[in-house]
């Protein structure tokens, strides 16, 4: 059978009031009208659903039946009706979010203070891990969109990647080391002092691996960590030379707890961006989200 839904409907409503009258009022759909959908519907059942009083409408047993069915229909239909505009107004919903927790910080903190001003009910959960474990969740459907400092490598033709803000790494001490804040350091001298940087995997280390790569220089840590925070800690403690990001390292930059190195090679900026699947839609709150992002941008 391919019966018109909205014949369900008007049988749905004649049903619930047991009078044409009303359910012509509710439906603001003549009585003629609404008797002419029931034939029609009783037709294409082959059977009658309802018995005619004095008083109005009753159902048959059959009636009752099928009522059943439809009363659970309608409603489900009702409620994604609802749900779907629930979504749509950002009433309800969840972003799922892969981030690192330094990226969370300095980057995300204030464009979901101001997403949560505008859509409170809104709920965000923050995902953190390796940004290959963070790709594997995005083209799963796992996540909604990933944070994430650039790499230069490629992502996949399946992923749309946008550029936001640009940094810059660099490579710091403290004073413990104040000694080679006066000159140049090449990359290769790097090695002749004991690194402190983050393990193999994460993007920061992926990226400043693929530029030492263009001078045939390694770097060999003496102390790899998978926190960028406690590359920081670490250097700012004497353990050796880190490597940062300077636009997060200002206030320890001014109250000289850390001191910035000169590279002789001139270490590249690189873009904080958004990667999202091509492969699956984002919902309304996450295109929402995004747009606050891009939109503080420019």
């Amino acid at each position: 059978m391919n019966i018109d839904f909205e014949l369900y409907r008007i049988f749905y409503v004649v049903a619930n009031n047991g009078n044409i009258t009303k359910a012509s009022n509710e439906l603001n759909i003549s009585q003629p009208a609404i008797s002419k959908s029931i034939k029609n519907l009783e037709m294409q059942l082959g059977g009658k659903l309802f018995i005619r009083t004095k008083y109005g409408v009753n159902l048959t047993e059959e009636g009752k039946e099928f009522y059943s069915y439809i009363k659970h229909a309608i409603e489900y239909i009702d409620n994604a009706e609802n749900k779907f505009s629930q979504l749509i107004n950002l009433e309800t919903g969840c972003i799922r979010i892969g981030v690192s927790t330094t990226l969370t910080k300095e980057f995300l903190i204030p464009y979901l203070e101001e997403f949560h001003k505008l859509y409170p009910k809104i709920k965000i959960q923050i995902v953190t891990n390796y940004t290959v474990d963070l790709f594997h969740k995005l083209r799963n459907g796992l996540i909604d969109f990933i944070i994430l400092n650039l790499s230069g490598e490629s992502y996949g033709n399946d992923i749309e990647i946008t550029k936001c803000r640009m940094v810059h790494d660099t490579f710091i001490v403290n004073k413990n080391y104040i000694d080679l804040v006066e000159g140049e350091i090449s990359l290769k001298d790097l090695n002749n002092h004991p690194l402190i940087l983050q393990t193999k995997g994460a993007n920061t280390r992926t990226f400043l691996d693929n530029f030492t790569k263009r001078f045939d220089v390694t770097l060999k840590p003496s102390i790899e960590l998978a926190s960028y925070n406690l590359v920081v800690e670490f250097t700012k403690i004497g353990f050796g030379i880190g490597y940062a990001t300077y636009e997060y390292i200002q206030d320890d930059l001014n109250n000289h707890k850390l001191y910035e190195l000169k590279i002789k090679e001139k270490i590249p900026g690189r873009y904080i961006g958004i990667a999202i699947s091509k492969n699956h839609i984002p919902n309304f709150s996450t295109k929402k989200l995004i747009e606050i992002i891009k939109k503080n941008q420019t």
